[in-house]
C-alpha cells in the first residue's frame, strides 16, 4: 500500500495537468465517468489518498494494497480509471475511486497530513492523550492522527526514538511521545527524498531487517496490535513502556 510520500510525488508527477480539461474517460470504475467530461482538473494529496478536484465534486483515489498509475502510458491489466488530457494521459489500476461532493475542505483536515503545510504536532499529541491504552504501532497507523504514515514509515520511526512497538501510548514518557511526532514527519519527508532517488529500501534500519545495526542482535518480525501489521523491532534497545 502506497505510503503519503509516493501520493506526494504522484501529485508533482501529474503537475503537468493541472487546469487542463478531461477530454477522455476510460475504466471500469462503477462512477459516472461522463461526469468528468470536459471538466478542469487540479490536485491535491491527504495522507494515502489521492484526490482529483472538479468544480464542485472530487474524485478519491485509494491504491490499496497493489494499485498503481502510469503516465502517458499502459499495461495489459484493466484501467480502474484513465483520464485523457491535451498533453497526456493518467492511468489507475487496481484501486479504489469514490466521488466526494462538494467543497474538498469540508471532507478532509489538512492538519492531519504529516506532509502538508498545515499539519499541527500538537494537535496529534492531543489525539494520542485521548487513546492511552493504544500500542504504538497502532497509533502510529492511525489516519486522523497521523494521515500518510504507514507501516514502513511506524517501523523506521519507533526504531530511530528507541520505542518498541508494543508500549502502550500512556506509559510512553511525554519526551518520547513528542519525539514520536516530531519523527512522523521527519521520516515522511526523509521517504520522500529516497524514493525520488530510488534508494529507499537502501536506508532502512529495522523494516525487513534480519539483525539491529546498534545491537548486532536478531531483528524481531512480528504481526502487532489491532491492525496486526508486520513489525519489525529490537527486544535490546527498543523500551517497552506498559
Amino acid at each position: 500500500m502506497p505510503e503519503g510520500p509516493t501520493i506526494v510525488i504522484l501529485k508533482e508527477e501529474v503537475a503537468k495537468f493541472d487546469g487542463k480539461e478531461v477530454i477522455a474517460v476510460t475504466g471500469n470504475t462503477k462512477i459516472d465517468l461522463d461526469r468528468l467530461l470536459h471538466q478542469k482538473a487540479t490536485f491535491k494529496s491527504w495522507g494515502k489518498h489521492f484526490l482529483i478536484c472538479f468544480d464542485g465534486f472530487t474524485v478519491r483515489i485509494h491504491f490499496l494494497l497493489f494499485g498503481s498509475y502510469l503516465i502517458d502510458e499502459t499495461k495489459s491489466a484493466q484501467i480502474r480509471l484513465g483520464l485523457t488530457f491535451p498533453n497526456g494521459q493518467l492511468n489507475m489500476y487496481a484501486c479504489g475511486v469514490k466521488i466526494l461532493e462538494g467543497d474538498i475542505n469540508d471532507h478532509y483536515h489538512w492538519s492531519e497530513d504529516v506532509m502538508n503545510e498545515d499539519w499541527n504536532p500538537k494537535k496529534a499529541k492531543a489525539k494520542l492523550k485521548e487513546v492511552p491504552n493504544k500500542l504504538a504501532c497502532d497509533a502510529l497507523l492511525e489516519q486522523d492522527i497521523f494521515s500518510g504514515v504507514g507501516n514502513i514509515i511506524k517501523n523506521e520511526v519507533l526504531y530511530r526514538i528507541f520505542v518498541h512497538p508494543k508500549s502502550e501510548i500512556g506509559e510512553i514518557p511525554a519526551k518520547k511521545i513528542t519525539e514520536m511526532i516530531d519523527e512522523a514527519k521527519n521520516y515522511s519527508f526523509d521517504f520522500l527524498r529516497w524514493k525520488k532517488q530510488n534508494e529507499l529500501k537502501k536506508h532502512w534500519l529495522a523494516h525487513t531487517k534480519k539483525t539491529c545495526k546498534r545491537c548486532d542482535l536478531p531483528i524481531i518480525k512480528e504481526y502487532t496490535g489491532i491492525k496486526k501489521r508486520r513489525s519489525f523491532y529490537c527486544e535490546n534497545c527498543q523500551i517497552l513502556y506498559q
